[in-house]
Parts: structure tokens; C-alpha cells; sequence
């Protein structure tokens, strides 16, 4: 693979970026040492680890070990020192950063359960405390167990010191990081001011400051960058929190009720703290589970919903299949949703919400237009790996000429990343022509939703005069913004209907494309009649 060629400008950018967050952040990785068995978290102190095996990394860099549900226990001690590269971390908010691949993950901290995830909530960063002292040490147990059918894996062990409130290093490089990403898309010739103002701490590469002395040269550099007058080209990125639930996948349907109750207990309680969170969800069946064996939370997402800070996308009862079952059992998909949503919250939904479903057939706008869905949304299309969809918002008309306008959301079960959600911000401007975009918050697939640490970072960069603004929206909302927006040159769209390719075991419904006239300055793509030749069905390679 050959890697991109960087600009004199960008080259050093990114080294200034570097260098800021070597200041506060430790890869941790490589120093974990591990005993394959079963233990009791209480038998597992610091003497006891001089009796385990260092780890060794594989060629990924990864932490492996054997599939079927085989433990792996990892543990390390953690010493907090004064400084990282004379950045002073005393009073610094210190969390490890880890991402696994297992079925069931258990971090303790000092011998106490601080975080349980799977293959789904898998990426946390774990509090290990608000205000790190001097010497402060800390003892992590981390209890993974393997998937049935792969290999487990650690991928990341990343200790990051940040300040609550004030400026640190971390901040100001991702700072540095989402403007590089603006200006690299839009605004190349502005790359020079950027490095200007960032020379003045790669020339101190290994310089050995007082601690003081390092503070006042990142904010006499922050201020510079403020006075360059370089600002962001995205206006806004809205926020919907998020948590996509299979009802039924690797586990029991008695596990889905659990997930689902966690999940919506979880938001509300959100909510205290993070007034500012809507979040949004799909399925009426969970909703009719809850209302029947847990009234008082149907009271409290009831109350959320009146309140504008919950949003019930219900167009269909389940997220289904769209590319095997019948037309009947669409049909009542929408009769069964619909009419319950109607019936306890006032009103039809206007979006169908399928992010996970993994095909879609041509008649489905005629079957959504007729249930009175305005906007269909997935984003399973991004997944391909082989026939790269073009169209990120777009009418989509089916054969007897009914249409929706569709969405292809960003990816789902992600974070509050800065850096990059102004990467996804820059595609999306670029494909659709649009300066505001949608972000979705929350763990996914085993239900989860947004976390206080996700909450808490969007508070911080809201703060941030380089990164877009954030705002919580509903989906209806942001929908009926873009529908309405004309884009200059709109084009051409072609015809079709949605397939995934590349995930192991779906199927794809293909055909060559038919050019059809734009509908308006958003892309029309039409889909073909059944009886149109060209229409053949085939099963993705394993």
C-alpha cells in the first residue's frame, strides 16, 4: 500500500499533533501481563502479578487469544508521574482508553467492578479517577472472554490525561487535528497559516521545559491560533442519541427485554444530568413490552416524549427484513406499528428507521407511502465492500411511481470522537452539498445508548471556538431541514434497489442501472419494475 505524500504545511501540522498529545497520553499496550484462567477478582493484587506472563502482541499489535469462550484475565499496575514531556498531570482527570474484541468484558480498578461491555460496547474509556495525584497508583484487573467462533483480542490500552475545564494538550491537538481535516477538504491554501502558527512547538521537539514554561507556550499558541481568524467550514453538527437493539441475534429473547430495559433506564437517567439529550427509538414491540411489564418506565419515556426529548420512530413494529418476506408481511409491519404509535403517543411516525436491516426491495416506497412515511433511513449501504452507493440523501421512487425521500445516515454505535465526526462532517458536505450533518451517539446492537462520558465530552468541545457547533435535534426535524434545502446542480440519479455486499450470509438484489431524469435538485433513484429482465438476485460470497 502506498501511503499519501504530505505537504511541507501538513507534515508539520501533524507532527505538532503528535507531539501534543505524547504530553497526555500513554500506550499501555504492550505492558499487561496475563494468566489464562478463571480467577477471583480478589486474588488478583500487585504482588501477585510479578507470577504472570507479559503479554507479547501479534502483528497487529493486538493482545490474541483462542476462540470458544476461553478467559483471559490481563492485569497491570499503573504509576502516575509528575509529568509527560514537562506537561504537569497533578489534578488532571486520568482514564485508560480500551477497545476489545470478546463476548463478555469486566474491567476492575483497585479490585472494584468499574465497567462490563461485550462485542458490542466494547470501545469505553474508564474512569480511573476526576484528579490524579503524584503517585497515585492504580491496579486494573481486565476479565475477557472469547467469542464462540474467533479469536478474542485487546486492540487498545490508551491512558489519556485530561483537564476538566481548562485547556491540556489532548484538547488542543484534536483542536489541531479537525481543522487540518477542514482545511485540507476545503481550504488548502490556508494549511500555511495552520503551520505558522503550530512551528513554535515542533521546534521545541525535545526541548526539556519547566512545567511552566510548557503551559504558557500551549496557551500563547492557542491564542495564536484564535487570532489567525482560521475557522471551521462546517456550521453544525447535530446530535441524536442512539441504541440499535437486535431483538433476536446471539442471544435469548429474554436477554433483549433485559438490554432493553437497561437501555431506556439508562437514557432517562441521562437526561437528569444532560438536560440538552434527545435520543431516539425504533420499534413498537419494545414499547409494548415495557408498557406491559413496566408501567412506571412507559410513565417516564411518556413523559420524556411530551417533553420533545424522545423521539418514537415507529414506522414499522420491528426493524425487519426487507428482501425475503412478503408483501403481506410488510404491510403489517406498518399496520401493526403505525397503529400502536398512533394509538399511545397521538401520532403516526413519518420515518421508517432501519439502520441494520440488510436489503431492501423495489416496492418498498410504495408499501412506506402508503403507511404516511415521509423519510426512510438506513445506513447498511455504507457496509459495502464491493458496489459503493452514491448517494448520501435522494428520492427513491418505486415502480408504480411512489416516492420517499431517503437518507443514508452516518454509522451507528459510535461515540463522540472530534476528530472523527469533522472527517464524516467533510464526506458529508462533499457528497451532498450540505454544511450540517447528523451524528448518532450510543452504543449499539446490544442496546446502550449514549454514555455520561460521551455527554461530557460533547459538552467540552461545544465549548471549542474550532469545532462545529453541536446541537441535539430529533430525526424528523433534521429531515424536514434537508428535504427542504436546495443543492446547486443536483444530479442525476439511477435506478435500483439496496443490497449489502459483504456481509457474511445476506443477500443482494442487483441489477444494471437506468438513468432517470432528477426529480428535483436531490437525486431521484427509481427502481425497476419486477418484471424488468435485468433484475436477478444473488447470495454474497461467504
Amino acid at each position: 500500500m502506498t501511503l499519501p505524500v504530505l505537504s511541507s504545511d501538513t507534515k508539520l501540522i501533524v507532527e505538532a499533533i503528535e507531539q501534543l498529545r505524547s504530553c497526555c497520553q500513554v500506550n499501555v499496550q504492550s505492558t499487561w501481563v496475563y494468566k489464562e484462567a478463571d480467577l477471583a477478582v480478589a486474588d488478583i493484587t500487585a504482588s501477585e502479578l510479578s507470577f504472570w506472563t507479559p503479554v507479547e502482541l501479534n502483528e497487529k499489535g493486538h493482545v490474541a487469544w483462542v476462540e470458544g469462550r476461553k478467559v483471559l484475565w490481563l492485569a497491570q499496575k499503573l504509576i502516575v508521574p509528575q509529568n509527560l514531556h514537562s506537561f504537569p498531570l497533578t489534578g488532571l482527570c486520568l482514564r485508560l482508553a480500551l477497545t476489545w474484541w470478546a463476548d463478555s468484558a469486566k474491567v476492575y480498578v483497585n479490585g472494584e467492578l468499574v465497567v462490563e461491555g461485550d462485542l458490542f460496547d466494547c470501545s469505553p474509556r474508564v474512569l480511573l479517577s476526576r484528579g490524579v495525584m503524584l503517585g497515585e497508583e492504580f491496579i486494573v484487573a481486565v476479565r475477557l472472554r472469547s467469542p464462540g467462533h474467533c479469536d478474542g483480542a485487546l486492540m487498545r490500552s490508551l491512558l489519556v490525561y485530561e483537564s476538566n475545564n481548562a485547556l491540556d494538550p489532548g484538547f488542543l491537538a484534536d483542536e489541531l487535528a479537525v481543522l487540518l481535516c477542514f482545511l485540507e477538504r476545503f481550504a488548502p491554501n490556508k494549511l500555511g497559516v495552520l503551520a505558522g502558527v503550530v512551528k513554535e512547538i515542533t521546534n521545541r521537539r525535545g526541548a526539556k521545559d519547566a512545567e511552566e514554561e510548557l503551559e504558557r507556550r500551549l496557551l500563547a499558541m492557542r491564542q495564536n491560533l484564535v487570532e489567525s481568524k482560521i475557522e471551521n467550514l462546517i456550521s453544525k453538527i447535530y446530535l441524536l442519541g442512539h441504541a440499535h437493539l437486535d431483538l433476536a441475534w446471539l442471544w435469548r429473547v429474554s436477554e433483549t427485554w433485559q438490554a432493553a430495559q437497561s437501555t431506556f433506564e439508562s437514557v432517562l437517567r441521562l437526561q437528569e444530568d444532560f438536560p440538552e439529550l434527545i435520543f431516539c427509538h425504533s420499534t413498537p414491540a419494545l414499547y409494548a413490552w415495557v408498557e406491559e411489564y413496566r408501567p412506571d418506565l412507559f410513565a417516564g419515556i411518556k413523559k420524556a416524549i411530551a417533553g420533545g426529548r424522545w423521539e418514537v420512530l415507529g414506522g414499522f413494529w420491528v426493524e425487519p427484513e426487507l428482501n425475503l418476506i412478503s408483501g403481506e408481511a410488510i404491510a403489517r409491519q406498518l399496520l401493526y406499528g403505525q397503529r400502536y404509535v398512533l394509538e399511545k403517543f397521538g401520532k403516526i411516525s413519518t420515518i421508517v428507521w432501519v439502520p441494520d436491516t440488510f436489503g431492501f426491495c423495489a416496492t418498498l416506497p410504495q408499501f412506506l407511502a402508503m403507511a404516511g412515511i415521509e423519510f426512510f433511513v438506513t445506513q447498511k449501504l455504507r457496509w459495502n465492500d464491493t458496489t459503493k452507493f452514491d448517494y448520501g440523501a435522494f428520492w427513491w421512487r418505486s415502480p408504480d411511481g411512489s416516492e420517499v425521500f431517503s437518507y443514508m445516515s452516518a454509522l451507528i454505535g459510535e461515540g463522540i470522537d472530534p476528530v472523527k465526526m469533522a472527517s464524516y462532517a467533510c464526506e458529508w458536505q462533499i457528497q451532498t452539498g450540505l454544511e450540517d450533518c447528523l451524528w448518532l451517539p450510543g452504543v449499539g446492537d446490544h442496546g446502550g445508548g449514549p454514555t455520561r462520558d460521551m455527554l461530557e465530552t460533547a459538552q467540552r468541545f461545544s465549548k471549542s471556538p474550532f469545532f462545529p457547533k453541536l446541537e441535539f435535534t430529533t430525526a424528523e426535524k433534521y429531515l424536514q431541514q434537508i428535504k427542504q434545502t436546495s443543492r446547486q446542480g443536483g444530479q442525476e440519479g439511477q435506478g435500483g434497489q439496496g443490497g449489502l455486499l459483504g456481509d457474511t450470509g445476506t443477500w443482494e438484489t442487483s441489477f444494471p442501472p437506468s438513468p432517470t431524469p432528477p426529480l428535483s435538485p436531490w437525486p431521484l433513484y427509481t427502481s425497476p419494475s419486477p418484471r424488468d429482465p435485468r433484475v436477478y438476485a444473488i447470495p454474497s460470497s461467504a
